[in-house]
């Protein structure tokens, strides 16, 4: 269950914060909404919880829902041109030649990439939390790099 993909261009994704993602969404939405339900309603002398208070209760669940479902759509796609890394908010494409290191380590819980313009991207897909899976991807995703890395042509 824990072995990495046989298809070296097999899609990364978290295993862990997926699941807890998508479980965190359909609690937000119902405890959100039951409390808007449950919340006493308008009292002439001591004020309390109207309408539009409600709505925005739930939209704040839904909020929440929002963002724990972009996080479980984190991904990185490998391909043989370059790898497109999906985090949380931007989406950004690479080609093999720009990515000079795979790092995995210290107190980062997913792996970085080091470019060859000293930019560095993080790749959330592959996380330290999903423990000897997230090291196998990490590793699959190292080989990728240097399969396709940069090539010097000789003069």
């Amino acid at each position: 269950m824990d072995q990495p993909k046989a298809d070296p261009y097999a899609v990364f994704r978290p295993r862990r914060g997926r699941r807890v993602a998508l479980v965190a969404a359909v609690l937000s939405v119902l405890i959100f909404t039951i409390g808007a339900i449950s919340l006493p309603g308008k009292d002439v002398l001591y004020g309390g919880w109207g309408f539009g208070d409600r709505m925005l209760l739930v939209g704040t669940g839904f909020a929440v829902a929002f963002l724990m479902w972009r996080y479980a759509t984190i991904r990185a796609v490998p391909t043989r041109e370059g790898l497109t890394v999906r985090n949380l908010v931007l989406t950004r494409r690479l080609e093999w030649a720009q990515i000079v290191r795979v790092q995995f380590g210290g107190g980062a819980p997913w792996v970085s990439l080091d470019l060859d313009d000293t930019d560095t991207v993080a790749v959330m897909a592959i996380q330290k939390a999903d423990g000897a899976f997230g090291q196998a991807e990490a590793g699959r995703l190292s080989a990728l790099v240097q399969v396709h890395g940069a090539r010097f042509d000789a003069d």
